[in-house]
């Protein structure tokens, strides 16, 4: 028995150590279970490299669908700011939009809301009340300017007043150069869209008031003033502007919209603009319809003036002082009206060939009136009622802005009409007075509108950081004098508008060059822009009266150098 249990205990001890032998074995069939494990493991790294890089695709799919949206949108800011987009660009919109909410990809809801967040802000300083967008805006100019001779004027040429060279002031002997900075400009941008309506409020000033005449001596503590306050209003097809805003006989470089960036002026740094351009910055009332995305009417009520300009009219003597406040000298601002003055305009923009062309066209409607009592040699009012008399006037005018080659504009405008002479920068009156003999004795008065005009050529290229424009203005207005028959003088004086012996600033044509460059040197859309700005103009006018052995034309030469930075 004992042998038989210690054979017992050599087999188990046996078991046992061959089972201690063949355990690495054992392991390694084990190991063939781990590398499959490392196996899904490497599969499961490949498809998530696969995943990350399918989502770098659609994050980057998703940037540039943000980024044609921004694109979009500043390409509607400048064709149509105030209106609204087109339904073209519209059509683009809503197809992306789409896209950018329905992507697959874990980071959606952050795009999404980087989206809104883009959509919302116009520039970095834009802020939002509810549903309303307020964008600030404007620029800070350091401008200096010199002219050959003294106008007597700050950064606003006073083209109808350039001296002589015989002056008795002996301004025209003198140059003259200034530095100011009260051109700089604030502006605030008010937009919202409610329902189908959509609604913009714009308003614009700067530094360039009435000043006070010491402004120069110590602080320079020039006065603001409003260039626009407007609101505008559209839904659908139709359009609605009130306020003080570009008048429509101001050109656009697209459309009919009243965005200052829409209106066509010329890049330089004069404040008075340029010679030849028919511009007015009134309160207006405006209808609009949008036809299609390429042809808009206007009609517009416009606040009217009776203007004649100071010194620029000579009046009859059945014409008295007492009565010569009911016309505009630049010194009355509260001259009577007749009616409103009337616009229409039509514009056409479209796309040739990826290259842009604005033509448009319009009518002016604009009136005077006046009240007289019947005058009588040698000079008395003869007691009776008040005569009234009245005249309307009115005119045409046209421009086409056409991109040549990219980066290349040719310009055109022109207007031409009776009594629209204040709408070229007031150089022309609106009307003189005409002396009406109705007796021997006794005599009444009329109304006859001056006819004048203007127009600029020119052309503009862009390189680059690089601005440049060439324009070339003209401004003619018509000799419109009369003998005063109602004179007691011997020698019967001429009266109205360029007659003998009018004053040098009765001018016939005044004729303006001008050569502009503006360099950007940075531009961001978080800090805005830094620019210099040049300008150098040549001047010339012909009054239509010159005295025997007196110059025929006064000249100008003037620069314009402008350090500008834009607010974002």
């Amino acid at each position: 028995m004992r042998l038989l249990e210690k054979m017992c205990f050599v087999v188990l001890a046996s078991g046992l150590a061959l089972g201690q032998a063949t355990a690495p074995n054992s392991g390694a069939a084990g190991s063939g279970s781990v590398s499959d494990d490392l196996k899904a493991l490497r599969e499961a790294i490949s498809q998530q490299q696969q995943q990350i890089a399918q989502q770098q695709q659609q994050l980057q799919k998703l940037q540039q669908q943000l980024d044609e949206k921004n694109q979009a949108k500043q390409q509607d800011a400048s064709t149509s700011a105030a209106t609204g987009s087109s339904s073209s660009m519209k059509t683009r919109m809503a197809e992306n939009t789409p896209h950018v909410a329905n992507a697959s990809l874990n980071t959606t809801p952050v795009s999404a809301t980087m989206v809104q967040e883009t959509e919302k802000k116009e520039s970095p300083l834009s802020f939002r009340i509810g549903g309303t967008e307020f964008t600030p805006g404007g620029f800070i100019d350091f401008e200096n300017v010199f002219r050959t001779t003294n106008t007597g004027q700050n950064i606003a040429t006073s083209f109808g007043a350039i001296p002589f060279v015989n002056n008795p002031a002996g301004t025209g002997q003198l140059s003259e150069f200034r530095s100011t900075a009260q051109y700089s400009r604030f502006n605030l941008k008010i937009a919202g869209k409610y329902g189908e309506n959509k609604i913009v409020g714009y308003i614009e000033g700067d530094f360039n008031g009435n000043d006070a005449g010491n402004v120069i001596v110590t602080s320079n503590p020039h006065t603001t003033r409003v260039r626009l306050a407007w609101a505008d209003f559209r839904r659908g097809n139709w359009e609605i502007l009130g306020g003080q805003t570009w008048g429509l006989q101001t050109p656009n470089r697209v459309g009919l919209s009243p965005m200052p960036s829409d209106v066509f002026v010329p890049i330089g740094e004069d404040a008075q603009t340029h010679v030849g351009l028919p511009y007015t910055r009134a309160a207006e009332f405006r209808v609009t319809y949008h036809f299609s995305d390429h042809f808009q009417w206007a009609v517009a009520v416009q606040n009217p003036d009776q203007f004649v300009g100071a010194g620029l009219v000579t009046f009859p003597a059945a014409f008295p002082a007492a009565t010569q406040v009911q016309l505009d000298s630049t010194a009355a601002i509260t001259a009577p009206n007749f009616f409103p003055d009337f616009h229409t305009k039509m514009a056409w923009d479209t796309d040739m060939s990826g290259k842009h062309m604005h033509f448009e066209l319009g009518g002016i409607v604009t009136s005077a009136k006046i009240a007289n009592q019947i005058f009588t040699q040698p000079g008395a009012v003869v007691a009776g009622p008040f005569i009234k008399h009245s005249s309307v006037g009115g005119g045409f005018d046209g421009a086409l802005n056409l991109e040549v080659a990219k980066g290349f504009r040719f310009v055109a405008n022109g207007i031409w009409g009776d009594g629209i002479g204040r709408y070229l920068i007031g150089l022309a009156p609106q009307a003189v007075v005409v002396p009406v003999q109705i007796g021997p004795t006794t005599f009444d008065t009329d109304l006859s509108m001056v006819h004048s005009g203007g127009a600029i050529v020119g052309a503009e290229a862009t390189a680059h950081k690089s601005q440049f424009g060439f324009y070339y203005g003209g401004f003619y207005a018509e000799r419109n004098a009369f003998t005063d028959v109602s004179s007691a003088a011997a020698t019967k004086p001429v009266v109205g508008f360029g007659g003998a012996n009018s004053a040098n600033t009765s001018n016939r044509a005044i004729q303006e060059g001008t050569v502009d460059w503006t360099q950007t040197f940075w531009r961001s859309p978080q800090y805005g822009a830094l620019q210099l700005v040049t300008q150098a103009s040549y001047v010339t006018r012909a009054p239509w009266f010159v005295a025997a052995n007196q110059p025929k034309n006064a000249h100008l030469v003037m620069g314009y150098v402008s350090l500008k930075y834009i607010i974002p």
